[in-house]
């Protein structure tokens, strides 16, 4: 084989490797994401699309306040949409909307979206979280939209911990405080509790 064969069976076998060792590393990278992250719902219709939907409770499972929900809201069409409200089918939970600034609706820009949940944006509090959802279900939520109405997917139930935690509650109540048990004062025995009854030879003198 010439030398100029070999140098180019060699810059070859060099290129092959290098691209197995990046497809080795992508594969391994997906493999983590997915091992540790939950395949987040989403759903189109229409123009619009939802995806990354959760209902994040409170970190303390044993503590009763307000969930959220977390999403982010795609808006394909030429025309701006407003979120009028999200709910929880077969709950009777309130879903209280609120926009990232002012006092208006949440709306959806033309060819854009809005991102529900976390600090500095739009929000959405489910006011009596504790008692609407449970972590580790699928519960079903409906978001309406003002052009394209109704908008269902199943969201996974999680509590605002780990990486969910920047977009969990932000009303986070402590736990209750441990209740102290038995008795607070110790009942006093012995020679110390009958200190007020003279005993021994110092009680018989005192008698004469």
């Amino acid at each position: 084989m010439s030398r100029s064969l070999r140098r180019g069976a060699l810059a070859a076998t060099a290129l092959v490797i290098s691209i197995a060792s990046l497809s080795a590393c992508g594969a391994g990278n997906d493999a983590q994401t997915l091992g540790v992250r939950p395949d987040n719902a989403a759903v189109t219709v229409d123009d619009v699309k939802v995806q990354n939907a959760l209902v994040i409770t409170q970190p303390d499972a044993s503590v009763k306040g307000p969930a959220v929900v977390s999403a982010t809201v795609f808006n394909n069409g030429s025309a701006p949409q407003t979120l009028d409200a999200i709910t929880l089918p077969g709950t009777k939970a309130t879903v209280k909307l609120k926009a990232a600034e002012g006092d208006g609706p949440i709306t959806v820009p033309a060819g854009g979206s809005v991102v529900i949940g976390g600090q500095g944006n739009a929000s959405a509090t489910i006011e009596n979280g504790s008692e609407a959802a449970k972590n580790g279900d699928a519960q079903q939520v409906v978001f309406k939209l003002s052009r394209t109405g109704d908008v269902s997917l199943q969201a996974y139930v999680v509590p605002a911990t780990s990486y969910f935690k920047e977009f969990g509650p932000v009303e986070v109540p402590k736990p209750p405080a441990a209740t102290p048990t038995g008795s607070p004062t110790a009942t006093p025995t012995g020679e110390a509790a009958h200190g007020s009854t003279p005993t021994g030879e110092a009680s018989h003198e005192a008698g004469h």
